[in-house]
């Protein structure tokens, strides 16, 4: 059963492993690239695990800016991920003892492998879960040690780079697209996104456009309700 739970977990994880693996390469070059120590990308990738909010600070660092701002910055980027544990909050009863790990190893590429994955009845569900979340994590630590050595060693080209992290999102967000029956949420973020843009230029985009699309949701759950 353990074999069998940790070759599903594999099986499931390896698009978002060979991700990890290429954008935490990025991250880590960046870190390398800006003249921070290893420790520190070691550091960030296992106790902040965020990819967006690590890129963000990274950026906020080499401009010069203090932890506190780093630290509201990524908060702010990365509270999105409340509403992921929300919703997961079905999946992960009764988890023990993975429920801490799961609910800090929940990132959008794992959400949205939790959220898709079919597990075969036979498995431990709460089991195959904690090793899809770790199998994320550690191609992530891997790839942002990999990325900084290469840095080191070869001479690399930085622009672009930031884009991974994009097109990783891109491709998930595709296959949650085939997934559902029901894409209105998808929606709802891109004219939440496209809203916040216009009216609130491109800075500020990203804290606008999460209450926008959260409003959004809102109402079209009430809708739904009041239809049924």
């Amino acid at each position: 059963m353990l074999k069998a739970s940790l070759i599903f977990a594999l099986k499931t994880s390896l698009p978002v492993i060979l991700g990890y693996l290429a954008i935490g390469s990025a991250f880590g070059l960046i870190i390398q690239n800006n003249s921070y120590p290893i420790s520190l990308a070691i550091f960030m990738s296992i106790l902040i695990y965020a990819g967006a909010g690590q890129y963000a600070a990274a950026g906020l660092f080499a401009a010069g800016s203090g932890y506190a701002e780093a630290a509201l910055t990524v908060f702010l980027i990365n509270s999105r991920h409340m509403i992921y544990g929300f919703s997961m909050r079905d999946k992960f009863q009764n988890a023990l003892p993975y429920t801490p790990y799961l609910i800090f190893g929940l990132t959008d590429e794992t959400f949205g492998l939790l959220s898709a994955a079919k597990i075969p009845p036979e498995l431990p569900r709460a089991r195959v879960y904690f090793y899809i979340t770790l199998f994320n994590q550690i191609s992530w630590v891997l790839g942002t040690v990999a990325g900084f050595y290469i840095g080191e060693v070869i001479p690399f080209d930085f622009r672009g780079v930031e884009f991974a992290l994009t097109a990783l999102f891109v491709v998930l967000l595709m296959e949650q697209w085939k997934n559902r029956r029901d894409n209105s949420p998808f929606i709802i973020a891109l004219v939440s996104t496209a809203l916040a843009f216009l009216i609130f230029g491109a800075k500020n985009m990203l804290i606008a456009a999460f209450p926008l699309s959260i409003l959004g949701a809102i109402g079209a759950s009430l809708k739904k309700i009041k239809d049924a």
